[in-house]
């Protein structure tokens, strides 16, 4: 089944690390032990953690005590600079049809705006910190 709303495997991947390691303030998480909590493979998260790390978000440190850890407080980290990290600027909207300019008389074009007016209002107002307490209760139940 399709989801109306369709995010990247790497944006989402982005998405749920942050969240685990905004539950855990200043620890060093290894790239192993994030892939397992989120069962995917280490390469494929390498990769996302490279493109984080490039935008100032989280800080590595390499050796046996090494891992990740968030660059900033998760209070200054919005789901918008993590989703911009990963896939770039969130496009304002887009033509289902592929055409590169809109004509105005979609059938969901008002529809579509609303959305994309709704995950943009989500993601610039919602902060790491407003989420660490769900990542933390989903880190006990793992």
């Amino acid at each position: 089944m399709q989801h109306l709303l369709k995010i990247s495997e790497a944006a989402s991947l982005a998405l749920h690390t942050m969240g685990l390691l905004a539950s855990r303030p200043g620890e060093q998480v290894s790239t192993r032990e994030l892939a397992g909590r989120l069962k995917v493979s280490e390469a494929h998260l390498a990769k996302v953690m490279q493109r984080l790390g490039r935008a100032g978000l989280v800080r590595s440190q390499r050796g046996p005590k090494g891992g990740f850890a968030l660059q900033r407080n998760p209070d200054d980290i919005t789901l918008l600079e993590v989703y911009e990290a990963t896939e770039g600027p969130l496009q304002e909207r887009r033509c289902l049809l592929g055409n590169p300019m809109c004509s105005g008389n979609c059938i969901l074009g008002g529809l579509l705006e609303r959305v994309g007016d709704e995950v943009r209002d989500y993601f610039s107002q919602t902060r790491l910190s407003d989420l660490k307490d769900t990542f933390r209760q989903e880190a006990v139940n793992a």
